[in-house]
């Protein structure tokens, strides 16, 4: 998923916190990233913090949302562009995936990430993976939309897992090829 963030310097503290937040938490990881950190990439004080985020709990939870919106609309908008140039929902959605999974920012799915590193200790990071997901399968169910049963909430597990293949150093060329295979086999049923 490529998209340039502004820069830090021309947004409010607030959204400047979240931008910093965004790249730290999804580079190196919620956990590995501290508040100190954040505050240096930032360019605010600690009581600027405090008073924008109540607590690094607050600032995940925006976090997600902020990649939520970030995701989807790219999401959403690189499958428009791929099947407008002609490709057919598989091929839109493989050519997407392929341009994410060999982007050099690629760390896998950030809600998937979150979901490991905080999902037994927060339940609430749980239930926005889950509203995540169902986003992600919506999308995916008005790409295919036929008249047989949904193929979102498959092809969403799908993508999960091609997702791990890709973040865990497999070959994107092989990912793709035996994720192309299994979405045919699944929008054909």
């Amino acid at each position: 998923m490529k998209s340039a963030e502004p820069p830090l310097d021309a947004l409010p503290p607030r959204e400047r916190i979240l931008v910093a937040a965004h790249a730290l938490f999804y580079r190196e990881g919620i956990r590995a990233a501290g508040i100190d950190r954040i505050i240096e990439q930032s360019s605010v004080s600690k009581v600027t913090f405090y008073r924008q985020y109540a607590s690094k709990d607050a600032l995940i939870r925006a976090y997600l949302d902020y990649r939520h919106g970030k995701w989807i609309s790219w999401f959403e908008s690189s499958l428009a562009q791929a099947t407008s140039e002609g490709l057919p929902a598989t091929e839109a959605l493989v050519a997407t995936l392929r341009a994410w999974f060999s982007s050099p920012d690629f760390r896998g799915c950030a809600f998937l990430n979150a979901a490991v590193e905080l999902g037994s200790s927060d339940p609430e990071i749980l239930e926005v993976v889950r509203r995540h997901k169902q986003d992600m399968a919506a999308v995916l169910d008005r790409l295919f939309a036929t008249d047989t049963v949904s193929a979102g909430r498959r092809l969403a597990l799908l993508i999960d897992g091609a997702i791990v293949h890709a973040q865990m150093g497999q070959a994107v060329d092989a990912v793709m090829e035996n994720f192309q295979a299994s979405v045919d086999a699944i929008v054909r049923q």
